[in-house]
């Protein structure tokens, strides 16, 4: 490491990649710390028996040529380096209920999206086309989710009022419909009383407009992101678990490491979570009112995934993702289950290799779960860093809860369980400690139409030279903390520069 960096990056998620690719191409000399072994938060795999598995990213959308993520990763110059599959255009998402055998497709393009659905809903056809045009509208509120120049969506509170479940509820009277319309809501958390349109809205239009899985695992996103950043003369450290911020006269001077390494800088930046951050800082440095405003957020629930190994051609690849319900009302309170009724709800995705062909290695099954459920364990930590084990008694939580899943995913894949080698789990303590969310939150802050403001947070702090990215800056996911990272960097650079930089940077850019 050098003895001085102009930014400092703390973190290795998508945010903290993105913005130090953006700093590095613009001369900055930029350092990256990352606590784990792997880079990329929520883009991290893992392999069991030879099979890779995803971590957190499972697909991503807007990645057709001209759309929003591409253009976004064209000006990061990543896409040359990375093995995409386009999941099934006539159904990406499939929406399930218990006793229900149909199938509902959730097809990709806004035409072809609505017509699947018109043919399943033929007097529904009005009130489809109001839903994705509402969704279009809704999108376009948002400058850099369509890399364009104006005011922070933050700005326009509005937006931030409207309950989605209270939107689709206007639609129509087809209780059927409205669960369809929402079922993929597992992509944010869905809460009936808490989620605003918008969250909808840019969770789910990127992936009708198109829905990719990455071939062998989303770490290829952060491998290339890792790359690119040292080819502009960036560095980036892993196993450096930032302990400590120090700060003389008002601003941030250094960070110290577990390993007893202090690196100085100009500029700091946090791509971990806030909470965690303002304590590394110490609360002193901020008002008393911002530090409880922080430590008050409530974050979104947490996940319960099981990883199977399938025996070799046993089971045939699926080119698409399954959103179950037990019934209708488990779309939007799938996350308050009992412990007799969990899980109410699950997603179902499989990995795809490069060389894949009709029969599939692995599948993952994802439910909610509650963080109090493994609160027994919550001072153990383990990481591939970091072994400790969490003993019996956690071992057999896990395999009660995995049997349990496993009956209601057979109830859909009624051959699955002799389809399985192995199984391996991930709870909400996996998540808490490989990716550094808190208490193993899915998708950071909850976003709620009743106080829309509490969960804002600015990339700006009190000590001036000290900024957030990341998922609870803006919005989570592959797409929304790329655009963190952008919203970030604009603090340093200028927005409308950067924009122009991202939409230009001296070529054309490529459209669809």
């Amino acid at each position: 490491m050098k003895e001085h960096y102009d930014v400092v990056i703390v973190g290795s998620g998508m945010g903290g990649l993105v913005a130090a690719n953006i700093l590095a191409r613009e001369g900055r000399s930029v350092c990256v710390l990352e606590k784990n072994n792997q880079y990329g938060g929520n883009l991290q795999t893992f392999v069991r028996e030879k099979t890779i598995f995803d971590t957190g990213v499972h697909y991503l959308g807007g990645l057709s040529e001209g759309q929003n993520l591409y253009r976004y990763f064209d000006y990061l110059d990543i896409l040359d380096g990375l093995d995409l599959k386009q999941l099934d255009k006539d159904g990406f998402d499939i929406i399930t209920f218990d006793g229900d055998e149909t199938e509902y497709p959730h097809a990709q393009g806004y035409e072809n999206f609505e017509n699947s659905l018109i043919g399943q809903f033929p007097d529904e056809a009005p009130a489809i086309r109001a839903y994705t045009a509402k969704l279009r509208e809704t999108c376009e509120k948002f400058p850099l989710y369509n890399l364009k120049l104006g005011k922070p969506y933050y700005e326009n509170s509005n937006m931030f009022e409207f309950p989605v479940k209270k939107y689709i509820d206007s639609l129509t009277r087809n209780e059927k419909l409205k669960a369809v319309l929402a079922g993929s809501n597992l992509l944010y958390a869905g809460d009936e009383d808490k989620s605003p349109l918008y969250v909808h809205a840019l969770s789910v239009n990127s992936y009708i407009e198109s829905a990719y899985r990455c071939a062998n695992g989303g770490s290829q996103i952060t491998k290339m992101l890792v790359r690119k950043l040292k080819e502009h003369g960036g560095e980036a450290y892993n196993h450096q678990e930032v302990v400590r911020f120090d700060v003389e006269d008002k601003k941030v001077v250094s960070v110290r490491t577990g390993k007893g390494n202090v690196v100085r800088g100009d500029v700091f930046i946090s791509n971990i979570e806030p909470k965690t951050t303002v304590k590394l800082v110490g609360e002193t440095h901020f008002r008393k009112s911002y530090c409880n405003r922080i430590g008050d957020i409530e974050n979104t629930i947490s996940a319960f995934s099981i990883h199977m190994v399938l025996k070799p051609r046993s089971f045939k690849y699926l080119n698409k993702n399954y959103y179950h319900f037990k019934d209708y009302n488990a779309v939007w309170n799938g996350h308050k289950y009992t412990m007799e009724s969990w899980p109410e709800t699950y997603m179902v995705s499989m990995g795809v290799r490069k060389d894949q062909d009709e029969w599939t290695d692995q599948l993952t099954a994802i439910s909610y779960m509650r963080f109090e459920e493994v609160e027994p364990w919550a001072e153990t930590f383990n990481t591939v860093a970091h072994k400790n084990d969490r003993g019996e008694t956690y071992e057999e939580f896990k395999s009660i809860k995995t049997e349990v899943f496993i009956k209601e995913i057979e109830k859909k894949f009624p051959n699955i369980r002799e389809c399985i080698q192995s199984i391996h789990t991930s709870t909400p303590l996996s998540y808490r400690d490989y990716i550094g969310c808190h208490r193993g939150s899915m998708y950071g802050s909850v976003k709620d139409v009743a106080n829309p403001l509490k969960s804002f947070i600015s990339p700006r702090t009190r000590i001036p030279n000290l900024l957030f990215t990341g998922q609870n800056l803006n919005m989570h996911g592959i797409l929304g903390v790329t655009i963190s990272g952008v919203l970030t960097c604009s603090e340093l650079l200028g927005g409308e520069y950067l924009i122009n930089k991202i939409t230009g940077d001296g070529k054309k850019i490529k459209t669809a």
